[in-house]
């Protein structure tokens, strides 16, 4: 035994030196310490040459989202043929058929002078609008996509005023069908509105909106927003007929493609396919 050093036992209970243990265990932190100041420099380094800095990649997506409107290839953004699982009163199914796309134009005809200034603090890029009938052909629905100029601040705002003030459901800010000649919807004018949806995204300068009425132009003396049509126990004639049905299930659904196409990786690389300008 030596007196030089303190003794330890190693697994097989023979005497072992605790000096040397101490200098290994010593010299495998400063291995560690080293590994580490490598790992977080070489993080850094790599942050610096992607320019990942760790900002939230909401600002990212919010503008690319604001760019879409000539980027994104029409049939992306109002599909043909939309799907409605379940968009029907009761639950019902729907199918909604594409029957005409208005170029892309300002904002200055589209909606009533009214809500065009409640809309004016968000600015007007563009404004994408189609119109679609059931399978039936019994309805008409004309679904719009406005991209705005704002930042996701003025958005914000401009969603908490439609909440707080209700102003979805007042009708002197209803937004105007789009009447394409020819088509089923030729004679869907301001006087044949029946059923309305607004919804201003607060994650994109976005504002998307549907419209609806019946297919043979009738005029609608009482019209009432979706989200009161689509109440159980409504008896007004939009609710009656399912329009509130057809205004909110095919908005929902566009600004559903809509997310999707901003969230994913290809969203907006499809620039070589048919735009919609």
């Amino acid at each position: 035994m030596s007196f030089g050093e303190p003794e330890g036992y190693d697994e097989r209970v023979r005497a072992r030196p605790l000096g040397a243990r101490l200098r290994s265990r010593t010299a495998a932190v400063a291995v560690c310490v080293v590994l580490g100041l490598g790992l977080i420099g070489g993080a850094v380094t790599g942050s610096w040459l992607t320019g990942d800095d760790g900002v939230d990649s909401g600002a990212t997506s919010f503008a690319a989202a604001g760019q879409l409107w000539h980027s994104v290839p029409v049939d992306q953004l109002f599909p043909s043929t939309v799907q409605g699982q379940g968009a029907g009163p009761g639950g019902a199914d729907r199918t909604w058929t594409r029957i005409a796309v208005a170029p892309d134009t300002g904002c200055a005809n589209a909606f009533d002078p009214l809500l065009r200034d409640v809309l004016a603090p968000v600015g007007c890029q563009r404004l994408l609008r189609a119109t679609y009938t059931d399978a039936t052909q019994s309805y008409v629905t004309t679904v719009g996509i406005l991209f705005a100029k704002a930042d996701s601040a003025t958005m914000t705002a401009l969603s908490t005023r439609f909440k707080n003030e209700s102003l979805g459901n007042r009708t002197d800010l209803m937004p105007r069908p789009y009447a394409a000649k020819g088509t089923l919807a030729a004679a869907f004018g301001d006087k044949q509105r029946a059923s309305w949806t607004v919804s201003v995204l607060t994650d994109a300068p976005v504002v998307v909106y549907a419209v609806s009425g019946w297919a043979d132009g009738r005029k609608v003396d009482a019209p009432e927003p979706a989200d009161k049509a689509v109440t159980s126990g409504s008896t007004d004639a939009p609710a009656q007929a399912g329009l509130g049905n057809e205004a909110q299930g095919l908005a929902d659904r566009v600004e559903r493609s809509l997310r999707k196409t901003v969230d994913s990786p290809s969203g907006a690389s499809t620039t070589s396919e048919k735009k919609t300008s």
